[in-house]
């Protein structure tokens, strides 16, 4: 039980940074296969990749602001833009993964349907979470920097960074 007590106090803001990451990757992920089956079928077989870079920045908009908000909020907020900006870039990265994936069924295996538009979406959705997890905790919402405990301790780096180690004569 101390095994699994000490493991859990080790790894408990990583548990809940991944739980909070997959429901708010879950709903966008909803977003995402709603808006990209609607667009499907309202065009048919034309747009099958158009349709997919639609839905995921729709859903990577609403993942923003929840992993923002609400997976991250501890996390050094670096500027909006700042922030905004590396998040959709990455997220096009995830994208290409998805893309790559949805391109190899449809032209290379030469599976023109519903279902098999479908599994390559969740396929590459798989793959491009884990990059996505991974790149933002890296790049986007930075780790908090550590704060000096006490004020005499800045004061006195400070003097002696600016004078240099005192001596005695």
């Amino acid at each position: 039980m101390q095994l699994i007590r000490r493991a859990y106090e080790r790894f408990a803001a990583l548990v809940h940074e991944v739980l909070k990451f997959g429901t708010v990757g879950a709903m966008a992920f909803v977003i995402n296969f709603g808006v990209v089956n609607a667009l499907w079928a309202w065009w048919g077989s034309q747009g099958t990749l158009t349709a997919k870079v639609i839905a995921t920045v729709v859903a990577a908009t609403f993942a923003y602001f929840g992993n923002r908000y609400w997976t991250f909020r501890h996390r050094e907020q670096s500027g909006l833009a700042r922030e905004y900006v590396l998040f959709f870039v990455l997220n096009g990265v995830g994208l290409l993964i998805e893309l790559l994936c949805l391109s190899f069924s449809r032209y290379t295996l030469g599976l023109d349907n519903l279902l098999a538009n479908n599994i390559a979406t969740l396929i590459g959705t798989g793959l491009g979470t884990l990059f996505r997890f991974w790149s933002y905790k890296k790049w986007v919402f930075l780790a908090a920097q550590p704060v000096e405990s006490t004020v005499e301790g800045t004061v006195e780096g400070t003097v002696e960074a600016q004078a240099g180690p005192l001596t005695t004569r």
